[in-house]
Order: structure tokens, then sequence, then C-alpha cells
């Protein structure tokens, strides 16, 4: 099994690649190894000393870890758990895990699912790009809230692609967008 690694915008987070289907829907963020029970995958990297966070994308895994940590040592022992866990067998995540993605709820009214169409096919994609994902959490008096996980998530660059992004993409199709913001 060879592991492809990419760095990402957030210099405390990087992307695993491990050749292979991570989640087969959504995604997965597991900011603390509390919340990691339901992912095999997750309790393995989180026993590596340093890392502070998990995301699981389709086909990648990013990490986080803390900024006094060196890539250089960690990254070998994370090499190694991702490989233990896809040479086992075992899912990434059980089936009573939660995956979020954003599906189109039938009550959404047009503006609603013209907001969601357009951060599930133009912008998901692209910070799935940088190992990270981005959930529609709601659209109230022409702002619309959205959450950053995995690498876009504390990264340097996540308000400015926020604002000047998302947030004139959104404007530009949607005339009822005022404004992004972001929530945690």
């Amino acid at each position: 099994m060879f592991i492809q690694t990419e760095s990402t915008p957030n210099p405390a987070t990087l992307k695993f690649l491990p050749g292979q289907t991570v989640m087969e829907k959504g995604t997965a963020n597991f900011t603390a190894v509390e919340e990691a029970g339901d992912s095999p995958l997750a309790l393995n990297l989180f026993a590596t000393e340093g890392v502070t966070g998990v995301f699981l994308g389709a086909d990648f895994v990013s990490i986080t870890k803390i900024d006094d940590r060196d890539w250089d040592i960690m990254k070998p022992l994370i090499l190694g758990a991702i490989m233990e866990h896809f040479q086992s067998g075992r899912p990434a995540v059980t089936g009573t895990a939660e995956a979020s993605d954003s599906p189109g709820d039938a009550d959404d009214d047009g503006v609603v699912r013209q907001i969601k169409e357009l951060i599930d096919t133009r912008v998901r994609p692209a910070v799935a790009q940088d190992g990270g994902d981005i959930v529609y959490h709601g659209f109230e008096d022409g702002v619309v809230f959205l959450r950053m996980q995995g690498a876009c998530a504390g990264c340097p660059s996540s308000t400015a692609t926020l604002k000047h992004g998302i947030e004139n993409m959104l404007r530009y199709y949607v005339p009822e967008v005022q404004e992004v913001r972001a929530v945690e």
C-alpha cells in the first residue's frame, strides 16, 4: 500500500491519500479523541501524540497537529496507523457514526436549495482539494452560516476563502445573500 501526502494551506494540517475509499458517503470530523468512538481509524490516529484533529473525506484523511510537534516525526507514525487500519479491513467509521453531508431538505425554499446546490457543486469539491469540507448551517436575514472542517478549520486563509471566494460567488448567483459567516 502506498499512501501519498499533500500539504494544505493550513500548516498544522496534512492530507493523506491512501489510494482507496475512506468514506462511502459524506465526511466525518473529529476534533477530540472523545468524539472518535465510532471510528476505529480516528481512534488509531488520535493515539499518535500531538494529533488534535482527524477529518475523513471520500478518499483522504486530514490530520491536524499541535503547533509544537514536527511533521517529520509524526508523519511516519500516522502513515503506519493508516496503513495498519486499511490492511485490517475494518471500516473507517462504523454504522452508528454520523457522517456529515448537506442533503436537500424537502422543506427548503428555493433560495436555500440554490445555496446548498452551489455549496455542494462548486465549493465542497474545491475545499476537499485542500483537505477539508464546508457544511451549510443556515440562512437567515441574508446571512449564510457555514462551518469549516478538516484542514479548512483554523486555516489562516479560511476567512479570505469565506469572504472573498464563497461570499462573492453566492452573492453573484443568489441576490438574496448579503453575507457569509463562519460558525464554530
